[in-house]
């Protein structure tokens, strides 16, 4: 039985509020990632990831040089404790129809982020990379 704390991203990017979608983009474009944590001060104020760039800034025409990513970002985040084990963390995603969830350790500190693509690879690396192929038959 896989715990959170097995699957999970350990890496996190933390980004102040006040940065540009046209950095906020490069800095996951390079670190090879789809989401960062955003903060105010010292505050968590939300998640950004590169769904929220496309719907909330690009279709909606807002000027990546200038629109901050905290105009744009999740502000209610999901927090899922380092030691539940991934089906727990699966449940959850689905109960709130999310993709991505924080992980804390038992004082409540960020400790990572497990995506539904980091429990699909743990839990069914067989059906994940099957619908890879199958999505691009030529790999």
């Amino acid at each position: 039985m896989y715990r959170v704390s097995d699957v999970m991203t350990k890496q996190v990017v933390y980004l102040p509020a006040e940065t540009v979608l046209e950095d906020a983009a490069r800095v996951m474009k390079e670190s090879d990632i789809g989401d960062v944590v955003v903060t105010d001060g010292a505050t968590l104020a939300g998640m950004l990831t590169d769904r929220d760039i496309v719907v909330r800034a690009v279709a909606e025409r807002a000027d990546p040089v200038t629109t901050t990513i905290g105009s744009i970002i999740t502000r209610e985040v999901v927090m899922i404790e380092q030691h539940a084990t991934a089906s727990e963390a699966a449940t959850l995603m689905r109960a709130r129809n999310i993709r991505r969830v924080l992980v804390c350790d038992g004082e409540r500190k960020l400790v990572g982020i497990v995506s539904l693509g980091d429990l699909a690879m743990h839990l069914d690396p067989h059906s994940a990379l099957s619908n890879i192929s199958e999505a691009a038959p030529n790999m």
